[in-house]
């Protein structure tokens, strides 16, 4: 059954200790290309590519049956972060592919050959707010890393922290559209990859990056180049956690007319917390 023929779904068939979901519901309420059979036939396509990274994903029994939420991560890894492939394989498995839940990618990837269709199968959407007000208005729920590249090459000196750079157009978009805000915390995916500095400097002198809306340059160590410039490098063996906070309802928790840097200046150390928590348990395992 493909996502624009289904309007209604259900699960029915769980693993042992999963949660089984009812939901009548589009899974493709944005009409975006999301297909559920797709998403079924490369899940273990993806379990092969998170397996890398041993992970562990908790707190999914926090969220309500249905969305819509965002959800919203740090991002780790360098160019190949594996966040979001770790976070939603574990969300299929465990909450099944019919829920609509997008995540939202740089449009630099939807511009590669071939890419573009196969992201949009398995959910992706351009990172762009009025596609993401869009899909959350539909009745889907929105991944999105607000830090971007500027948070997925920090420095490894930098590794543990929780650095969105200042911005806030998540709360902004959570306010406009009265989702709830799902922190998820992602520890370990970043001890993988080995980032000298962002490079921010290198890219005033490469104008073509501006244009495709990359900030950054990052100066990184690892295989097969010793030292590259924003060349892959082939990441290290890690263990990942992501760990799923309790949903936040804005105008609950700040009130009627709650200002955005109260709010930012609150979750951000709340996930950093977070973080804190689960470095502190990897270096006592």
């Amino acid at each position: 059954m493909s996502a624009s023929a289904a309007t209604l779904t259900h699960v029915d068939e769980v693993e042992e200790g999963r949660t089984a979901l009812s939901l009548a519901q589009d899974p493709d309420p944005a009409r975006t290309g999301r297909d559920p059979e797709f998403i079924r036939g490369t899940l273990s396509l993806l379990d092969t590519f998170t397996s890398y990274f041993n992970p562990e994903v908790r707190g999914l029994d926090r969220l309500p049956a249905r969305g819509p939420f965002l959800i919203v991560g740090n991002h780790n890894g360098g160019a190949t972060p594996p966040d979001m492939p770790i976070l939603m394989t574990e969300w299929w498995r465990t909450r099944g592919v019919d829920e609509p839940v997008y995540g939202l990618f740089h449009s630099f990837f939807f511009n590669l050959p071939g890419v573009g269709p196969t992201m949009r199968k398995a959910g992706g959407i351009e990172a762009d707010p009025k596609a993401a007000e869009h899909a959350l208005r539909a009745g889907g729920s929105v991944v999105v890393f607000p830090g971007g590249d500027y948070d997925v090459f920090r420095p490894w000196t930098q590794r543990h922290n929780i650095d969105f750079a200042g911005r806030t157009g998540w709360i902004k978009l959570a306010l406009r559209t009265g989702v709830p805000i799902v922190p998820a915390v992602s520890c370990g995916a970043h001890n993988s990859v080995v980032v000298l500095s962002r490079g921010d400097r290198l890219v005033r002198w490469m104008p073509h990056l501006k244009l495709m809306r990359v900030k950054v340059m990052p100066i990184m160590l690892g295989l097969p180049w010793g030292i590259s410039f924003g060349l892959p490098t082939l990441p290290l063996p890690t263990k990942t956690t992501v760990d799923v906070g309790a949903p936040i309802d804005i105008i609950e928790r700040y009130g009627p007319d709650p200002d955005v840097d109260r709010i930012y200046d609150d979750v951000t150390p709340e996930m950093q917390r977070t973080m804190d928590r689960l470095v502190a348990e990897r270096e006592t395992a």
